[in-house]
């Protein structure tokens, strides 16, 4: 597989700055008129609107974009959590002079609202005191409509992750059908994916220039519409892959010998911007038009969706685009236009990411969200916020692949990489100006806690890669897996004056970590608070192998590494590991030999993760569809592989019972499932058994998934006490072991990691 040929593109740093870069940067962005006219500003050149509240950080999209589009010399504004019953609120800044931005959050704001069993959560960890209900469901389109509605001849340009996840024909859980490209639905004039600071910054300055938006089809990470007869579109060649079953190109025998005119005779006078034929070599070889003018015809979107396996096809095909190296374009009609998605951009380089990590971010909420006292640490603290305040993110992107994870397809593959001094230095200015700092530095990460400038040995093998991941089903010869530059950043973070403790709360990848006996002896031994997650997900090999996650055996080497190196040090430490209920692929016995392990080893999980079907996600195609696109579609029963589909409350809340096995509510569907599955043998007092043969009085604290989003929550019920554990016996916070104190809260009932990002 031949890679493209990639231009090497403009550096963020190399743009002419526009006339408006005499204004310099803004302590905040600004949220207000007063606030524009402090900084002499008659006028905002590009707006941001967000479903989330104003933080000025970079963990925060709105802010990380803001603040790059102010680097280059452009006034920005930021609308944040506007009211959108009202067009008012869309207006308080006045007509922005290029485009409004538009983002649902740091998450889909369906995500960010309903629970995996379609429940609406009781709060919302990027709202002022946590308090729910401050963004539309479908943000991006409620936020677009009344931008539109306020000025209507300002372009917009939507953005985020849920505009990312949305950018084609999708499967949405909440719906429980395949809903249209966000773009076409929200009527936005150009979609950008990903980490966008590329993208965005070109689109800017080109608009400045005053080219109209509709011209702006040839920028990477972007997403448009065109109409037939477009003549932007002549001069690419389209691969149809609308179909699945379909033979493959027949040619006819060549002679090596046989002389082959390659004058371009496909084209006639009446279409002289026609396709060009497919050159046929004097050896018989086919030559295939340059990939940088291959576009991918999929399924159009009336056709996915009433037909699950055109989905899946789809899914697939997609995913098989997302390297920048060699990613092709893809077309999929939506009605009487196509959407055309562009190549993914290319990731930012080191010192673009500093640059980006650099910029002058306030590191704080916006100062109209202080409570009386002039505090965002009580009545109205962001709890995400909370959450990063003494954190640091050293990185973007993740190579695992995971199937139910919406990293890879929004960041991508490629790891982008600060350099050790940039990280040194955000360090140290949070040390010295953050309030409430108390010299322990919550974590040290990003999507995944150790792949830290790890990637593919050879830039040609890592530009011409397809794989969908670097570590499965083992780890890619071809990745270098030092984990050296990581370990030489902890120890000169470590060493810095008024760091008390560098803590590591991002989630890592344990099978990267066991190739590094030094990493885990330096994590072990100075960066681990009491205790470390990890995520082995599952056991068996069924569903891991559905996730593209490593088998339970490697998970066995870390804690074997992990216990070795924890009494070296003299602590005692404690592994947190995560599992996913109700994920594609598993049955109902794989769930039962989880609880088994489970109980084995000693962990009593309070917090149960159920698959969550995220869009665009590979996983959420196999829910839908009922098949692997990993292995390739067909309509051929006796090809292709059919997926096991965990639907229904009754199934669903089963799979989290056996999660939880040690809860007497779940206690009758547990007793009642193993006797008809064959296994009563696990209903007993003994210690060898799953769950007892009595029934203690409970106060049935499950709630079953509702029909309609429109009823409260009922209280929690009040947790059973941990018992005290045995001597040897593995702990997790699960069990009762205290909370780690890193001088950052995280919100309550939250995975820990980092916000928006799974």
């Amino acid at each position: 597989m031949s890679a493209l040929p990639v231009t090497v593109p403009k550096a963020l740093t190399a743009y002419r700055p526009f006339w408006a870069k005499r204004f310099g940067p803004a302590p905040f962005l600004p949220m207000s008129r007063q606030e524009m006219e402090q900084l002499g500003w008659d006028s905002c050149d590009i707006i941001i609107v967000t479903g989330d509240a104003y933080v000025d950080h970079a963990s925060f999209g709105m802010a990380v974009i803001g603040r790059t589009l102010e680097a280059q010399g452009f006034r920005v504004g930021i609308i944040a959590q506007p009211d959108w019953n009202s067009v008012d609120a869309f207006k308080v800044l006045g007509k922005p002079n290029l485009f409004f931005g538009v983002a649902a959050g740091n998450m889909d704001s369906m995500i960010n609202r309903y629970t995996a069993d379609r429940k609406i959560r009781s709060d919302d960890a990027y709202t002022p005191g946590g308090e729910g209900g401050k963004r539309p469901d479908r943000a991006t389109l409620v936020y677009t409509q009344r931008c539109q509605e306020a000025f209507k001849d300002v372009p917009i340009v939507i953005g985020g992750i849920e505009a990312s996840l949305r950018r084609i024909a999708h499967y949405d859980y909440w719906q429980d059908k395949v809903r249209r490209s966000v773009l076409v639905d929200s009527k936005a004039d150009l979609l950008v994916y990903g980490n966008a600071e590329r993208a965005i910054v070109e689109i800017a300055h080109r608009l400045a220039r005053r080219e109209p938006i509709e011209a702006l089809t040839d920028v990477r990470g972007t997403a448009f519409m065109r109409r037939d007869g477009d003549p932007s579109a002549d001069g690419w060649f389209e691969l149809d892959s609308t179909e699945v079953d379909r033979p493959g190109r027949i040619d006819e025998l060549i002679s090596p010998y046989q002389e082959i005119p390659q004058d371009n005779s496909c084209a006639t006078k009446d279409e002289p911007d026609a396709p060009k034929p497919i050159k046929i070599h004097k050896t018989g070889r086919i030559a295939m038009p340059p990939r940088e003018r291959t576009v991918v015809r999929l399924p159009a979107y009336e056709t996915v969706k009433s037909d699950p396996v055109l989905y899946a096809h789809a899914n697939r095909v997609l995913h098989l685009e997302t390297n920048p190296g060699n990613a092709r374009a893809l077309v999929q009609r939506h009605g009487e236009r196509d959407l055309w998605i562009n190549p993914p951009p290319i990731p930012l380089t080191t010192p673009e990411m500093d640059h980006v990590f650099d910029l002058p971010y306030a590191r704080a909420p916006h100062p109209s969200y202080a409570d009386e006292n002039g505090s965002h640490d009580h009545a109205t603290k962001i709890p995400a916020w909370e959450m990063i305040r003494f954190s640091v993110n050293i990185m973007r992107g993740c190579f695992g692949g995971c199937t139910f994870c919406s990293i890879t397809e929004h960041e991508g593959r490629i790891i982008q990489s600060r350099s050790e001094d940039s990280v040194i230095r955000e360090i140290e200015e949070m040390r010295d100006k953050v309030k409430g700092f108390t010299g322990i530095v919550s974590d040290l990460g990003g999507p995944t806690a150790n792949m830290y400038r790890i990637g593919c040995k050879s830039p040609e093998i890592e530009a011409a890669c397809r794989k969908p991941s670097c570590v499965y089903p083992g780890i890619c010869p071809n990745l270098n897996t030092s984990h050296d530059p990581l370990i030489k950043m902890y120890r000169r973070a470590r060493a810095l004056p008024g760091v008390k403790k560098i803590l590591i709360g991002s989630g890592l990848r344990y099978d990267l970590a066991v190739q590094s006996p030094e990493y885990v002896k330096e994590l072990v031994t100075h960066h681990v608070g009491g205790y470390l997650k990890i995520a082995p997900e599952h056991t068996e090999t069924g569903p891991l192998s559905k996730m593209m996650k490593p088998g339970i055996g490697t998970y066995d080497r870390f804690k074997q590494m992990f216990e070795a190196a924890s009494a070296a040090a003299g602590k005692k430490q404690y592994l947190i590991p995560y599992f996913i209920a109700a994920h594609p692929g598993t049955s109902d016995e794989d769930m039962m030999n989880l609880a088994v392990w489970l109980k084995k080893n000693g962990f009593r999980a309070d917090q149960v993760q159920t698959f969550y079907p995220s869009p665009m996600a590979t996983a959420t195609a196999m829910y839908h569809s009922g098949r692997n696109p990993l292995k390739g579609i067909s309509r051929d029963e006796s090809r292709g592989e059919k997926v096991d589909i965990v639907r229904g409350e009754r199934r669903r809340r089963l799979h989290k019972a056996f999660l939880r096995y040690h809860d007497a509510n779940n206690w009758p569907l547990l007793r009642e499932a193993l006797k008809a599955m064959g296994r009563a043998d696990l209903i007993g007092n003994g210690k060898h058994h799953l769950i007892p043969t009595y029934q203690p009085v409970t106060d049935g604290s499950y709630e079953s998934a509702r029909r309609k989003n429109s009823t409260g929550a009922k209280p929690a019920a009040a947790p059973m006490k941990a018992a005290t554990p045995r001597k040897g016996q593995v702990l997790t916070q699960h069990t009762g072991l205290p909370p780690r104190v890193t001088g950052a809260g995280r919100p309550n009932g939250s995975r820990p990691g980092k916000p928006g990002k799974r």
